[in-house]
């Protein structure tokens, strides 16, 4: 039986396992996914197990997705560009890293119908998933980016990768059309982004978290009338791509996957 893991710290939270054994279910395939949550330190072993073919293949989460590069062999174009991965296997005798994070979010966001083209957008955070957020928005036409993160120092290595985008101070808000939380605060129910968006009305609040299903974050933006999208759909898709990648085969993306993950 073939193994497959999601690896994080925190990984509670993570849907992983239950979208991937729900296809690996559905197609017939003599295969398992599991969450693991792990240390910095282990990192060195897991890849180890993917090498001696123990292990399939990983997805990678918080807070990984750039500190497992090192341990790879090589990297796909969308991982070499955003200095993300998330999807890792063997390959031709090599680890290699992938991004299926970039194609995730474009998709989701496409889904949500809400058009990115020429519009001006404000990230927080500045975690492994931000490269890849940049690079998608600037494939669909992003008029400027800017990014905001509780250590600036972090934002700002992001703009050695990414000239053109803007880094400003923790709570100031510009004024945009799209802005994205795509930090780790949401993940407990709790959880607060202590900034103030009152100047932020009509326009567009997306949350790269989709566990749970609306983080104070979205409902802050619901009541200051903005339309609210959760990552939900960039998480599947994003999922699909990695399954597509360790199965050669695409699996259905209809009605009964996206309820399946409502339930939780």
């Amino acid at each position: 039986m073939k193994k497959y893991f999601v690896i994080g710290k925190p990984i509670k939270h993570s849907l992983s396992p239950k979208l991937h054994n729900y296809w690996i279910k559905k197609n017939n395939i003599d295969a398992v996914y599991d969450k693991k949550l792990v240390n910095e330190d282990e990192l060195d072993s897991i890849i180890s197990k993917i090498k001696n073919k123990d292990i399939e293949g990983i997805n990678v989460t918080v807070p990984f997705k750039k500190i497992v590069i090192p341990f790879l062999d090589d990297l796909s174009p969308e991982a070499k560009l955003s200095q993300s991965v998330n999807t890792v296997y063997l390959q031709d005798g090599k680890i290699l890293g992938h991004n299926t994070d970039i194609s995730g979010f474009e998709l989701g966001i496409k889904y949500s119908k809400f058009n990115v083209r020429n519009k001006k957008v404000f990230i927080l955070g500045a975690g492994g998933v931000v490269s890849s957020i940049i690079f998608a928005l600037k494939n669909m036409g992003a008029l400027s980016i800017t990014i905001s993160n509780r250590t600036r120092e972090n934002a700002k290595k992001l703009k050695k990768i990414f000239e053109n985008i803007k880094v400003v101070d923790w709570g100031d808000i510009p004024s945009v059309d799209l802005i994205i939380n795509a930090t780790s605060v949401g993940l407990n129910v709790e959880d607060r982004i202590n900034l103030d968006f009152s100047k932020i009305k009509n326009k567009f609040f997306y949350d790269v978290i989709y566990n749970p299903n609306e983080t104070n974050f979205l409902k802050n933006g619901k009541k200051l009338n903005n339309k609210v999208f959760n990552g939900k759909m960039m998480f599947i898709f994003q999922a699909f791509h990695a399954f597509k990648i360790w199965h050669n085969f695409s699996p259905i993306i209809d009605d009964e996957v996206i309820k399946l993950l409502d339930n939780d």
